[in-house]
């Protein structure tokens, strides 16, 4: 019986080991959809996921680039037949449902606009007061519209620019992807949006940095806060990078969809948390549109998002509005 028990002890001794190999954090990154992408997970058994990683990325390529020809949303642009992938339904669904949020400030269908003024997927144009009126007849959401299966447009012209939503949206894919591969604990940024879940590999909750919206380069650029990051998204909308200055003024890549203009207000940046990635993005982008006031009052009617704003006051001095369900996530404001 004595022999018996230790050889049962020493297979078990054996066997565990096998049974519960120890899981690594694995980095990955790369350059994807116009932009960088950043991705760090604990992965059961050390297994380097990249390449599931980069196919759940070219899934929402194949489905919403404006630059391929070929895709989805390209094919609705050229009022093509094709079939809308669940990709182009899941965002355009989510679209509407922002649009009809922020009273349109949020538009899917703003991309004739964003073209002419040079931040879209054409080349830029001279804008004038008569082409801005023709593009209005081209761009509103409720000018489009989803029946059977197809998008249906007033106008043949107007086009759609998923871009606020795609990276947010492909944050989400790629973390349903690592969710299934038994992952629990990762962040994933790709563009400057983020998803975590869990911890990071010293057992922290993940800490992320917002940086100031100064107009300096990415080398140099200085933070104005610091969250942890616990089982949320976050995505940060501003017109301090992507900009232009022509004949001594500065131009901002977020244009109003009502105006046909880039916005001038207060409001330099937008951060918002949310439990899905891309409706943190969109409702940033939203709130570049809205303005300081009106978004404040917007994200205090809502439950499902919370916002980190910088504006600034009338003196040009950076000030900042915390709401109230972001404050247990601040960890440092710098001055």
């Amino acid at each position: 019986m004595s022999r018996q028990f230790t050889l049962i002890t020493f297979f078990i001794l054996i066997l565990f080991p096998a049974c519960n190999e120890r899981s690594e954090y694995v980095f990955n990154e790369g350059f994807d959809h116009a932009t960088t992408y950043h991705v760090t997970y604990e992965s059961p058994k050390g297994k380097d996921l990249h390449e599931g990683i980069t196919e759940t990325m070219k899934k929402v390529d194949h489905s919403l680039s404006t630059y391929d020809p070929n895709t989805t949303i390209s094919r609705v642009n050229q009022n093509r037949d094709t079939i809308l992938d669940d990709c182009f339904l899941t965002v355009y669904r989510k679209a509407m449902e922002i649009s009809e949020i922020t009273g349109g400030a949020f538009d899917i269908t703003v991309a004739p606009m964003v073209n002419a003024w040079g931040f879209g997927f054409k080349n830029k144009e001279n804008v004038t007061t008569e082409l801005i009126d023709s593009l209005k007849q081209l761009v509103g959401y409720t000018k489009i519209k989803l029946e059977d299966g197809k998008i249906i447009k007033q106008h043949p012209g107007t086009m759609l620019d998923c871009n606020a939503l795609a990276e947010g949206y492909m944050c989400d894919l790629v973390g349903d992807y690592l969710e299934t591969q038994g992952c629990r604990n990762y962040m994933i940024e790709i563009g400057g949006e983020i998803l975590a879940k869990g911890k990071n590999p010293k057992g922290e909750y993940w800490r992320i940095g917002i940086s100031k919206p100064d107009d300096g380069n990415f080398g140099n650029q200085k933070l104005e806060a610091i969250i942890q990051l616990k089982e949320k998204a976050l995505a940060t909308s501003g017109n301090y990078r992507n900009f232009y200055v022509e004949g001594g003024k500065k131009y901002a890549h977020t244009i109003d969809p009502k105006t046909g203009y880039p916005v001038q207000h207060s409001l330099l940046s937008a951060t918002v948390l949310a439990d899905s990635c891309m409706t943190a993005d969109a409702f940033a982008t939203a709130f570049m549109v809205l303005g300081l006031e009106v978004s404040v009052e917007l994200a205090d009617s809502r439950s499902d998002v919370e916002v980190y704003f910088v504006y600034a006051d009338e003196n040009g001095h950076y000030k900042s509005y915390v709401s109230d369900g972001f404050k247990p996530f601040l960890v440092k404001e710098y001055e």
